[in-house]
């Protein structure tokens, strides 16, 4: 089998292929979570951190898989890496935790990290299944924090506003305020997850079609 290079990796899981914007999945959180930018960070943090110890011990295990248990093997490797993560969460973030613990046991449901790891992980070396695991993992928190981003800002006028939940209480100069703090309702409000989500997607296949509608480069000249 032909292994894809880093680049192609990329490519697929941050534009091609994003398993937000395109496959649709790990979409449950995007209600609750993503009203900010550090709740959206955090739970876009824990999902890469699972996505890529997942993808990672699959392929490792792979020469000692049998078909008929590979199923059941993959989700209790995942659910034993959402609890690893859980409990990480829990002893070192604990202020971030109990805003956002209640849906870090979800990511076993996330339909994106046994995707990945049936279609990929199981069938590549370790190496390259943690790098897949990784990216897609960056794909899915980049739309996460940009919903994140776009709710606190029309709904609180700020961005990061809770940063020292993550990163302690120095990070608190890091928070950018742009309003008065009397912003749009509905940016809040679960409703807004669903417009501001369909807006990166509106606007992500109008820079698709628009690339594809750019007529092609004359071929050299023999």
């Amino acid at each position: 089998m032909t292994e894809p290079s880093a680049a192609e990796l990329a490519r697929n899981a941050l534009w091609e292929n994003n398993p937000a914007l395109v496959q649709l999945l790990g979409l449950c959180p995007l209600l609750a979570v993503s009203t900010s930018t550090v709740n959206a960070l955090g739970l876009g943090l824990a999902t890469v951190l699972v996505v890529t110890v997942a993808s990672t011990a699959v392929s490792a295990l792979r020469p000692i898989t049998r078909p008929q248990v590979r199923l059941p093997l993959f989700v209790l490797v995942i659910a034993s890496a959402v609890s690893s993560v859980d409990l990480l969460a829990r002893a070192w973030l604990p202020g971030l935790h109990e805003a956002i613990g209640l849906f870090i046991p979800l990511i076993v449901t996330n339909c994106m990290i046994l995707g990945r790891a049936e279609a990929f992980a199981a069938r590549q070396r370790v190496g390259l299944a943690a790098l897949d695991g990784a990216l897609m993992g960056v794909g899915l928190l980049a739309v996460l924090v940009a919903v994140g981003a776009i709710r606190e800002l029309l709904g609180q006028g700020t961005v990061f506003a809770d940063l020292p939940l993550l990163l302690g209480g120095w990070s608190a100069a890091l928070r950018i305020e742009l309003g008065t703090g009397r912003g749009l309702l509905l940016a809040v409000l679960p409703a807004g997850a669903f417009f501001v989500f369909a807006g990166l997607i509106a606007a992500r296949n109008a820079l698709v079609a628009r690339a594809a509608a750019r007529p092609a480069a004359p071929e050299p000249a023999p």
